[in-house]
C-alpha cells in the first residue's frame, strides 16, 4: 500500500485544476489512429491558438508600450522561465541581435537551471524561486527594466519567484502564462493569461501552451523594436550582416526603401561600413555617411525623424 505525502497530495491536486493539465476523454484512443488522422487533429487544435492569444491584444499592447518606454531609457527586457517556457524566452532573446542588431545583453533569456538547461533537463531548477532572485539580482535588475516571467501553469515557482523579485527592484513585470487567475499573473503588473485548453497529449505543454507563448513573445520583442525604431515600415534596417545571406538581405532593404540601383546601393553600404540605415538616409537625404550616423544619433535611431531633420 502506497501513501501520498501531504505536500505531494497539495501538488496533485492543485495540477488537476490547471486547464494546461486536463486530461481529454475524447483523445484517450488518440494512439489507435492512422498517422494522417492524428496530424489532423493536430492541425485542428493548433488552429485554436491565435484566437485565443486575439483575446488578450490589449492587455499585450499595454505590456509592450511601457517596456518600449523603459527600453528607450536605457533598460532591457529579460525573459525569465523553465523548460519549454524558459527555452522560448532564450531563443526570442537569441534572435534580437542578429534580426535588430540589438547589443546581446538588451534582450536576455533566463532559463532555470542556466545554459545547460537549454538542452538538458536541471532537476529540482524550476521549483526555485530564490534561484530566480539570484539570476536576477546577477545582471542587476532595476527600474528601467523589464522582466517578463513565462510559465504555461502559471505557477512555476522560478518564473513567479523572478516576476516578484524584480517588481521588488522597481522593473516593469508581465506575467504570461496559460491558465486563468495564475499566481504568476497576480504577481505581475500585466497579466497575460492566454487559455488554450488542454493538450492533445496531457500535460504536454510543449504543444499549444508553447506555441501561444511563442507567438505572444513575437509580439513583444518584435512591436518593441518596431517602437524603438529599429524597423522602417516592415523592413528590419538595423540588420547586423554577418554572412553573405544577410549581406543579400541588407542590399535588398537598401534596395526597398530607396528604389535605387544597384550600384548606388553598393556605394551606399560601403560608405557606411554594411550598415543598413544610415545607408538609406545617404540615399533618401543626399547626405554624406558622417552626417546619416550624426542625424541618426540624434534621432535616437529613429529613420524617419532623421529624415525629417535632415537638410
Amino acid at each position: 500500500m502506497t501513501s501520498t505525502s501531504p505536500v505531494h497530495g497539495d501538488l496533485r491536486a492543485e495540477l488537476e485544476t490547471l486547464t494546461t493539465e486536463a486530461f481529454r476523454p475524447d483523445l484517450a484512443d488518440v494512439d489507435r489512429l492512422p498517422t494522417l488522422d492524428i496530424a489532423h487533429l493536430m492541425n485542428s487544435e493548433d488552429r485554436s491558438v491565435p484566437g485565443a492569444v486575439a483575446q488578450h491584444l490589449p492587455a499585450i499592447a499595454a505590456a509592450i508600450d511601457a517596456a518600449a518606454e523603459r527600453m528607450a531609457r536605457g533598460g532591457r527586457l529579460i525573459y525569465a522561465g523553465a523548460g519549454t517556457a524558459g527555452r522560448l524566452g532564450v531563443l526570442d532573446a537569441s534572435e534580437c541581435p542578429p534580426t535588430f542588431n540589438t547589443d546581446p545583453s538588451q534582450v536576455v533569456g533566463l532559463i532555470a537551471g542556466g545554459p545547460s538547461a537549454f538542452v538538458n533537463a536541471v532537476e529540482g531548477a524550476e521549483d526555485s524561486g530564490e534561484l530566480a532572485a539570484s539570476d536576477l539580482a546577477g545582471l542587476g535588475v532595476g527600474a528601467d527594466d523589464t522582466v517578463v516571467g513565462v510559465s504555461a501553469s502559471g505557477r512555476t515557482p522560478y518564473a513567479v519567484g523572478a516576476v516578484r523579485y524584480a517588481r521588488s527592484r522597481g522593473a516593469l513585470t508581465v506575467g504570461l502564462s496559460c491558465n486563468e487567475n495564475s499566481p504568476l499573473a497576480a504577481a505581475a503588473e500585466h497579466g497575460v493569461e492566454v487559455v488554450v485548453g488542454p493538450e492533445l497529449l496531457s500535460g504536454s505543454t510543449r504543444l499549444k501552451a508553447g506555441t501561444a507563448q511563442k507567438l505572444v513573445l513575437n509580439m513583444i520583442s518584435t512591436i518593441t523594436m518596431i517602437r524603438l525604431g529599429k524597423t522602417y515600415g516592415n523592413l528590419m534596417v538595423d540588420l547586423r550582416a554577418s554572412n553573405e545571406k544577410l549581406r543579400a538581405r541588407s542590399r535588398r532593404i537598401v534596395a526597398y526603401a530607396t528604389g535605387a540601383g544597384e550600384e548606388e546601393v553598393e556605394a551606399a553600404l560601403k560608405a557606411t561600413e554594411g550598415e543598413v540605415k544610415p545607408a538609406i538616409l545617404t540615399i533618401l537625404a543626399e547626405v554624406d555617411a558622417v552626417t546619416a550616423s550624426r542625424l541618426l544619433t540624434e534621432a535616437q535611431g529613429h529613420l524617419r525623424a532623421a529624415l525629417r531633420a535632415a537638410p
